[in-house]
């Protein structure tokens, strides 16, 4: 019998400092978002208005970019688990994002721009796996909604930080959009230095007996089924929640200058950073299914507001409610995938949750392309919201169903087996 989802439970909140790594963590995923983020905001414009693209070209770039990024983090999960070992992958990863932004400068159409994005997050792919096992093996579980949260908090703060530096030095170079993505390099390499020097990982547990490959279908079979519920309602969400492109796009089709479109990001981004870390600490004192189905409501309301708006004003409101649903949902759903994991399979367990969000994006992305393109950019945020609004039903739904078969000790000990 198919058992609903429920969140992990909640214990005392510890009051010890987080981890330095932690930290050095969050302040990497901070200079590669300001990298990324000085592209991100400028590009879906970059390419409608310079390289002649169409929404739905956009929308299928953004998708396929994504559902890259999951397919490699199933696998780059499944190796940490196999070798023990974290940071060489992250450092991989990012390197590889490092590498990609310079193509962005030189692209001259839009398969150019499709294949560095696709380098870039083949990088991201790479790394974000090993990188949210890493911290679940360097935190206690009574501290990993703050753990978590700080990290979005600070991964948010420099995508706030990459549009304002965009903002900046397009007005700067009277609009010279390629000359931004070039200074963008520079942060992307400080990340690669800071993984060299300052991440330090704790051994990590393998199996008595390796298996040859890291991914195994015994080795899957192994996970818990807690973790199918979270890995289906994180898709759900996904499929809600199409590339942030569309939001910038928005704001360009209610006559904002490209010029000033990254302020939407800017707004999105300040919310996002400011809410993820106060909700995670509070995920981490109980009331997990509450701030998941406000999280719902938010990016319903995000829709509907976009889906309206006439102006700047209505989607700068509408951008600030999608970064509030960020920040009450993404630290949640991987403190949910961590306590659903068995130690031994933690990468493994986030690679499958972040291929079928990936996939779930890649199939929203197109979708909406698809009806920006036919039928109007209201209709993409109307069907975003009727989306959203169901992933919220099915979660309420759920609210008085049997409790999740399977103890914490029987999930370490099916981990532990399954090698």
């Amino acid at each position: 019998m198919r058992q609903p989802l429920r969140p992990p439970p909640s214990g005392p909140v510890a009051t010890s400092p987080l981890h330095r790594s932690v930290w050095v963590l969050g302040l990497v995923s901070l200079l590669m978002d300001l990298s990324s983020e000085m592209i991100h905001s400028l590009l879906p414009v970059f390419m409608v208005t310079t390289l002649g693209a169409t929404a739905l070209t956009l929308g299928l770039i953004e998708g396929i970019a994504q559902s890259t990024a999951a397919l490699a983090k199933v696998f780059s999960g499944a190796i940490s688990d196999w070798v023990g070992r974290r940071k060489p992958l992250v450092l991989l990863g990012y390197g590889l994002a490092a590498l990609s932004k310079p193509l962005f400068a030189l692209a001259g159409g839009p398969g150019a721009v499709l294949a560095a994005r696709f380098l870039d997050r083949v990088g991201k792919g790479i790394r974000g796996t090993p990188r949210d096992a890493l911290i679940a093996d360097l935190t206690p579980a009574t501290q990993r909604g703050a753990a978590y949260g700080l990290r979005q908090a600070l991964d948010t703060l420099g995508a706030v930080a990459g549009p304002l530096a965009a903002l900046a030095l397009m007005t700067l170079t009277q609009g010279n959009v390629r000359l931004v993505f070039w200074v963008a390099a520079v942060p992307a390499a400080l990340c690669v230095l800071l993984i060299v020097l300052g991440v330090r990982e704790p051994r990590t547990p393998r199996p008595a007996v390796r298996p040859r490959w890291p991914l195994r279908a015994e080795r899957l079979r192994a996970l818990p089924p807690g973790l199918t519920w979270v890995v289906v309602f994180g898709a759900a969400l996904t499929l809600a929640r199409f590339s942030e492109a569309f939001v910038l796009l928005r704001a360009e089709s209610v006559g904002i200058s490209a010029t000033w479109v990254p302020a939407v990001l800017i707004v999105m981004n300040i919310v996002y950073a400011a809410s993820a870390y106060p909700l995670g600490r509070w995920s981490d004192r109980g009331g997990e299914r509450t701030l998941l189905a406000l999280g719902c409501g938010l990016l319903v309301a995000a829709d509907l507001v976009l889906a309206w708006a006439t102006g700047p004003a209505a989607v700068g409101v509408g951008a600030a409610l999608w970064g509030l649903h960020l920040g009450a949902t993404q630290g949640l759903l991987s403190k949910w995938v961590a306590a659903a994991a068995p130690e031994g399979l933690r990468g493994t367990a986030f690679g499958v949750f972040n291929l079928a969000s990936g996939v779930a994006l890649l199939i929203a992305s197109a979708l909406a392309g698809a009806l920006w393109s036919w039928v109007g950019p209201a209709m993409t945020f109307y069907a975003g919201a009727a989306l959203a609004a169901l992933a919220m039903g099915g979660l309420l739904a759920q609210r008085h169903g049997s409790p999740t078969a399977g103890s914490t000790t029987d999930c370490q000990r099916r981990g532990n087996g399954g090698g």
